[in-house]
């Protein structure tokens, strides 16, 4: 799901404290929730090359009441409804492993515990996803950069290790996904890399966004990568 309202550092938190009072405000003390956020927040929230997310995907253990809470946090700093939102799980990149390989965050209101993904795990659930025209590329480039600049740098041992931890098999992930990742590890120049891959990104979602005109209602999570390569290939063969 995606929104004009943007998630930052410096208001994610505040968002996250609210719900916990509102959950908590709903239920009472004795029903604690478990929440573990996946995607951009993860980045966001873990790494310093992004600033902001309009995705905010999670995974939800917690009493159906919580949808009320989300709702009520949202009418308060006026969010769309679903501002945290668990459509993430109807996506090829969504496990139940994720629970197992989450990291806490923080617990707010001594209620609510927040968990995120990193390092190799959130490399590999966005190779599973491979959107090109969103931030996945880009993202696990950023990752792997700052992996690097840290002194922890991430091999293709451990990101291979990590896709088979969570979706049984390597041989899983798209074929663009392993080609890609495999030349970037392998070429480094993380730095330089990240630019292009960012301004591939915004290349391919503009010639979407201009496919989507003038065919409205064709494109779907399924077809979109094809649908970019041959309207690429048809543009190489002018």
């Amino acid at each position: 799901m995606l929104f004009e309202q943007p998630f930052t550092k410096d208001n994610l938190d505040n968002y996250l404290k609210e719900l916990a009072k509102e959950f908590r405000k709903i239920n009472g003390k004795n029903m604690p929730a478990d929440i573990i956020l996946i995607g951009g927040a993860s980045v966001v929230i873990n790494y310093g090359f992004r600033e902001m997310t309009y995705d905010m995907d999670a995974v939800i253990n917690a009493a159906s009441s919580m949808k009320d809470a989300i709702n009520h946090v949202g009418d308060k700093f006026d969010l769309p409804n679903g501002w945290l939102n668990t459509d993430f799980m109807k996506t090829t990149s969504y496990t139940p492993k994720i629970i197992q390989y989450s990291k806490f965050y923080r617990t707010f209101s001594n209620i609510v515990t927040f968990h995120t993904v990193t390092g190799e795990y959130l490399i590999a659930m966005k190779l599973m996803a491979g959107r090109q025209y969103k931030y996945d590329l880009s993202d696990v480039i950023g990752i792997l950069w700052e992996h690097e600049i840290n002194g922890s740098p991430i091999s293709i041992e451990k990101i291979k290790e990590a896709v088979e931890n969570l979706y049984d098999s390597y041989d899983k992930l798209p074929e663009h996904s392993k080609v890609f990742i495999e030349r970037a590890v392998l070429n480094k120049g993380y730095e330089e890399m990240y630019k292009k891959v960012r301004q591939m990104e915004a290349d391919n979602k503009d010639i979407l966004l201009q496919f989507q005109d003038e065919y409205p209602d064709v494109t779907n999570t399924d077809n979109v990568n094809d649908i970019l390569a041959a309207i690429k290939k048809k543009k190489e063969n002018k």
